[in-house]
């Protein structure tokens, strides 16, 4: 089964958002738009990070994709939501070592240096991509929850 996929963006990775959920659809994604619904050029990229970060998180069988201006942003406010392992990614490459290496839940994307057909082959790799579980990124990881649970509590 596909996992749900939440999306959100602000204006400055909105008209890309609309594109990758049109694109997720017809790939047969079930795919809930987090906002924002239209274009709104004054929103905070953070409504919409922490919306999507918080329904991954709560979600066991989902991903997210996320959209600002440079995606760093919004990679940052996802990644405040305990759960969430937020990575950008500006070129499939990265976005695939996000998922075998770091097991990355939601994909973060800089709406203003990347085209569509760019997004959708980078979020078409991420989705593809599956976790490693080599013993290196496993232990990496137990880490990174280590760290986690210290800082944001059990």
């Amino acid at each position: 089964m596909k996992p749900t996929i939440y999306i959100g963006a602000d204006h400055a990775g909105w008209e890309l958002k609309e594109a990758l959920e049109a694109h997720l659809k017809e790939k047969g994604h079930k795919v809930v738009d987090m906002g924002n619904a239209d274009l709104v050029h004054d929103d905070d990229y953070p409504d919409f990070g922490y919306a999507v970060a918080k329904r991954v998180a709560t979600d066991g069988n989902a991903h997210g994709i996320v959209i600002c201006g440079n995606a760093q942003g919004i990679c940052i406010v996802a990644n405040k939501v305990k759960g969430v392992r937020a990575a950008t990614g500006f070129n499939k490459e990265v976005a695939q070592t996000s998922r075998t290496d770091d097991n990355s839940n939601v994909l973060c994307l800089p709406g203003r240096h990347v085209n569509k057909k760019e997004a959708k082959a980078i979020v078409d790799t991420w989705l593809s991509t599956d976790f490693s579980s080599q013993d290196r990124h496993v232990r990496r990881l137990k880490k990174v929850e280590e760290i986690e649970n210290a800082e944001f509590g059990l």
